[in-house]
């Protein structure tokens, strides 16, 4: 087997690659069960991912937890499809010439967002090898008003001064233009819950959820993103009256919003 991998990768030009291994992906898997709009799979299972700490059913974490929702031909979860039909139905990116910043970025949107002419785009992330730039979040090295659009998806969850990376977010982004800034919400907490004195891995599995996480945010997020100076939409998919959004073949998380923030 490692043979035959190693005189397809010699014949196969590079470029080429990731294309014909979705091919054999979307066969591999093919189906009528699902159907993921990011990379147009229909597919008979996805995979599960997330974790499983008690913390998670406990405090109602949405967008965390242990679910049968990633599409095994591009990876993409069922925040980034819910995120991807949203940029696509509710929002210009696909449509006006911007400057997008995109941090953290996820491989089966980026691939999408490199082919649009229209969007000028910037991938970025402070530990994260295959990004275009390095940035820490909390001290952005781009003057006001530089960025039409952001897109940061559950990464403030791991920032010490989320305050302070809010309000460079807000900072960059131009007047009239528009962030996207997911994380992990509870349910059931009305203030954030968080302990900077919290360092070791395992406590924060346990308090948190996840190893890298540093709180959990409560139904004050958008009161958090309120104070940066934005003006924050929320976006309940389950409300919107587009068939594609009802189609239960995608498979969205019932509970997901987007956090839709203006300045």
């Amino acid at each position: 087997m490692n043979s035959l991998k190693n005189i397809l990768k010699a014949i196969i030009p590079l470029q080429f690659r990731p294309w014909i291994k979705r091919f054999v992906l979307r066969i591999a898997y093919f189906g009528n069960r699902y159907y993921c709009p990011v990379c147009k799979s229909h597919t008979r299972l996805q995979k599960p991912l997330g974790l499983d700490f008690p913390v998670i059913k406990e405090k109602q974490i949405v967008g965390a937890g242990l679910r049968i929702a990633l599409c095994p031909v591009c990876n993409s979860s069922d925040r980034i499809r819910l995120l991807y039909l949203f940029f696509k139905l509710k929002t210009n990116l696909f449509r006006d010439p911007l400057r997008l910043l995109h941090l953290a970025p996820e491989p089966s949107l980026q691939q999408i967002f490199e082919k649009h002419k229209n969007i000028q785009y910037l991938t970025a992330d402070l530990h994260q090898e295959d990004v275009m730039e390095k940035i820490d979040i909390t001290h952005i090295q781009y003057p006001a008003n530089t960025f039409d659009a952001i897109i940061c998806n559950h990464v403030l969850e791991h920032i010490p001064n989320d305050a302070l990376a809010m309000t460079e977010l807000y900072r960059v982004l131009k007047p009239k233009g528009w962030a996207v800034l997911q994380v992990p919400v509870s349910k059931v907490l009305k203030s954030t819950f968080e302990d900077p004195s919290i360092t070791d891995e395992a406590d924060r599995e346990i308090l948190f959820g996840q190893k890298d996480h540093i709180r959990i945010y409560g139904i004050d997020y958008r009161e958090r993103l309120a104070k940066a100076g934005f003006t924050v939409l929320e976006f309940s998919w389950v409300q919107d009256q587009k068939p594609i959004f009802q189609n239960r073949k995608i498979n969205l998380n019932r509970d997901e919003v987007v956090f839709y923030c203006l300045k």
